[in-house]
């Protein structure tokens, strides 16, 4: 029974269930919706690249009109920003505001998750995130869209150096700090492979 697939599926499922509750509980206090949350989470997680709302409908699953109202709300509330990309002004980017960034500080997000795993071993979670995200890009890949994964798992990334890494796909050099958002580019590596020209 614990081999079987379907067994993760149901506790993914209730862990999903869970974790929504306390994302509406958290709303309840802030006086937004779980999207709404959701949205700014986002926001503080991607990259330069992907901080669009056609790339936030996206990782939603949402339509483009869904997230737009939202984003209104967002903005009219001062948690998000606006502005022009420096290099294509047709192109809208987003950023979490200064208040935005002290909302989510504020609201224990996350906290319920810290402490259900406080105990579990740090070997027991690699093991488990390198499963989900293996069963996470295989699904991404049946139903096609964006991946939104992290650097370190994307084809388009080389590690050049210690301290200097790039992404083939935009062609730009990228911080250490770059590596760790998601990415709307994000192509998953076949499993075992690194590309680096410092080993």
């Amino acid at each position: 029974m614990l081999k079987d697939p379907l067994t993760l599926l149901g506790i993914l499922e209730r862990l999903t269930n869970l974790l929504r509750a306390d994302l509406r509980r958290i709303g309840n206090g802030t006086a937004l919706q779980a999207v709404h949350l959701q949205a700014l989470i986002y926001l503080a997680q991607c990259n330069r690249f992907s901080n669009t709302p056609q790339a936030l409908a996206e990782y939603l699953g949402l339509t483009k009109g869904t997230v737009s109202q939202s984003l209104l709300l967002l903005d009219r509330r001062g948690l998000i920003e606006r502005y022009v990309d420096e290099l294509d002004r047709r192109v809208v980017r987003l950023r979490l505001s200064e208040a935005g960034e002290v909302l989510l500080e504020a609201s224990g997000l996350h906290a319920l998750w810290r402490s259900a795993t406080r105990d579990v071993s740090a070997t027991r979670i690699r093991t488990a995130v390198s499963t989900l995200r293996e069963a996470l890009f295989l699904l991404q890949a049946e139903v096609g869209g964006a991946n939104f994964g992290t650097c370190e798992t994307c084809q388009h990334f080389e590690r050049r150096s210690a301290r200097i890494y790039h992404c083939d796909w935009y062609a730009e050099r990228l911080a250490l700090s770059d590596s760790r958002l998601l990415c709307r580019a994000h192509e998953p590596r076949a499993p075992g492979v690194r590309r680096s020209r410092h080993a």
